[in-house]
């Protein structure tokens, strides 16, 4: 036991749970916090120009480094501006933590009108995060700190929240710093695998439905084992896109389509296992057919499908004891699902099933990045037909923002995952609308040297909204922009500007951006969006004008 400041105490804590970044604010609450890190030599704070970006950096850098993104700013709104991406971060089950200043100790609900003061701060937060904590001495941090990470590495992987008061992290005090938090994978029931067994060797035409939580468990080489023993093809999530290299003979790729090939597939099998996913999709498969749900979050188990066997454990652990399972038994008889796979693939790749040009902008991308690069993908056309036509070959390289959903949080989230990965190509894909929601982080790639590739399709508009307000609607409304001129704009940053014209050809300048190795904005001049057709293949009732009441 030593005695030291809070922001000294917190920092040291964080140093032994091994942090090595912080991206934040130095805010007036949080000075104590500030000076600590001055004087530490072993973890960088990275500062954003704006809160948001925090948190989607955080977020951006825990899925890179498939570890802990840690994210800090001043209370009151500078928490309520980061909100959005813990939502994010919750959505997507990404490791987020976040450190929020509080107001002075003796007025922390008394509602005195103090600087950033927002009473119950801790009940706001509670809805996009599965642990909040306010630490109110330095004696009291490094247990907090070790609760934070505990939940952060075990159960579901969800971000969380500590506070401190501005005293708290300037005084002194006796502190007993403590070590790192221990990591322990949730063990399924023995039943329930043996169930499993039982469930897959009876299956004529099983399938396996594979999401976040493989990726999240790190269980990429347990699924590739399992898909291998018993000849069952994998489908994925958008989320889980990458855990099964595509290039797989047994990868079927993204079921997020509402019609084609996969859906048919999904539909016409007799057993779906589910590992680390929600599976909310309403298939005709998912009403009728038999389903294994392998889960770490026994709250998901019968949410959207009340009949399907839980296996309640972390998907790594719970994977290798159903192929160990299988393996005693024999395995299966089914035969090689490659022949059919390659079939279905070959329909998919081919475009026939596809949307244009989409389709043909897509494979541009693809053909401009290696197959190590991280792809974030904003809430855009291209994002929207990436879930389920992109093609990506390696875990942990497709990211997107979960069913949060938030537009503008790709460019931040990429910046992160490429402080996270800083020599693998990292690329962001925007439209002019969300680009624009955190251009000024432009400023923070290049001050820091981040050699992130941004990629802004620009039409104008908000595309899709404006298609379906004049499709649907009768005509547009207010959808337009004034936009700069995105290449050029970089340059003024300090980073390279490219412009496309031909959004078909975008891969030469993901190459060209590539080899500059400097922050790099390309600008693409997109169709009239208009003329794209809509990237879903169904509508919700709520998005069409009705005489009637809905249910």
């Amino acid at each position: 036991m030593s005695k030291m400041s809070g922001g000294d105490a917190l920092i040291s804590s964080l140093e032994r749970e091994g942090v090595e970044v912080i991206f934040g604010l130095p805010g007036v609450q949080m000075y104590g916090v500030v000076d600590a890190l001055r004087r530490n030599k072993n973890i960088k704070m990275i500062v954003p120009r704006h809160e948001q970006a925090t948190s989607y950096m955080a977020d951006g850098y825990a899925r890179a480094s498939r570890g802990i993104g840690v994210a800090m700013v001043v209370p009151g709104p500078g928490l309520y501006n980061a909100a959005a991406g813990l939502s994010t971060a919750y959505s997507s089950n990404s490791r987020v933590l976040m450190i929020a200043g509080q107001i002075p100790r003796a007025t922390i609900g008394k509602d005195m009108g103090g600087l950033h003061e927002v009473n119950d701060q801790l009940e706001t937060i509670k809805p996009v995060t599965k642990f909040q904590k306010r630490l109110l001495r330095p004696h009291e941090i490094p247990e907090g700190v070790s609760e934070a990470f505990s939940h952060l590495k075990n159960g579901r992987p969800r971000p969380v929240e500590i506070e401190m008061p501005p005293e708290t992290m300037v005084e002194s005090e006796d502190v007993q710093l403590l070590e790192s938090s221990v990591f322990q994978r949730t063990q399924p029931a023995e039943s329930s695998i043996s169930e499993a067994v039982k469930m897959i060797l009876e299956a004529k035409n099983p399938v396996i439905y594979a999401g976040t939580g493989v990726i999240r468990s790190e269980a990429e080489d347990e699924l590739k084992a399992l898909t291998e023993l018993t000849n069952i093809p994998v489908v994925t999530s958008a989320a889980g896109k990458g855990v099964i290299s595509d290039e797989h003979p047994h990868s079927l790729g993204s079921g997020l389509t509402g019609e084609g090939q996969i859906k048919n597939y999904l539909e016409n099998s007799d057993l779906i296992i589910i590992l680390g996913s929600r599976f909310a999709i309403r298939y005709p498969a998912a009403e009728n057919t038999k389903k294994i749900h392998v889960e770490i979050d026994e709250s998901e188990i019968g949410k959207f499908h009340e009949d399907a066997l839980p296996v309640i454990g972390d998907a790594k652990v719970s994977i290798n004891k159903i192929t160990e399972g299988i393996k005693s038994m024999g395995g299966t008889n089914l035969d090689s699902p490659a022949d059919q796979v390659k079939k279905i693939r070959e329909i998919l790749d081919s475009g026939k099933e596809g949307l244009h040009p989409q389709h043909e902008i897509l494979n541009s991308l693809r053909e401009g990045m290696p197959q190590d690069t991280i792809s974030v993908w904003d809430m855009t056309q291209m994002g929207y037909y990436s879930r389920a036509a992109f093609k990506t070959y390696n875990t942990s390289t497709y990211f997107d923002s979960g069913y949060s959903g938030n537009l503008g949080w790709a460019f931040p989230a990429a910046i992160g995952a490429k402080v996270a990965k800083p020599d693998t190509p990292v690329v962001s894909i925007s439209g002019d609308g969300g680009f624009m929601y955190n251009v000024q982080e432009l400023s923070t790639a290049v001050k820091y040297g981040i050699n992130v590739i941004a990629i802004v399709f620009n039409d104008g508009y908000y595309g899709n909204v404006r298609r379906d307000l004049e499709l649907d609607w009768g005509g547009d409304y207010e959808t337009s922009f004034v936009n700069p001129e995105f290449a050029k704009m970089a340059e003024t940053y300090g980073a390279k500007g490219i412009y496309v014209d031909d959004p078909t050809k975008v891969n030469q300048a993901i190459e060209e951006g590539i080899a500059a190795k400097k922050p790099t904005l390309i600008e693409v001049n997109m169709l009239d969006t208009n003329k794209v057709p809509r990237p879903f293949a169904g509508r919700a009732p709520w998005t069409l004008p009705h005489d009637q009441l809905l249910d």
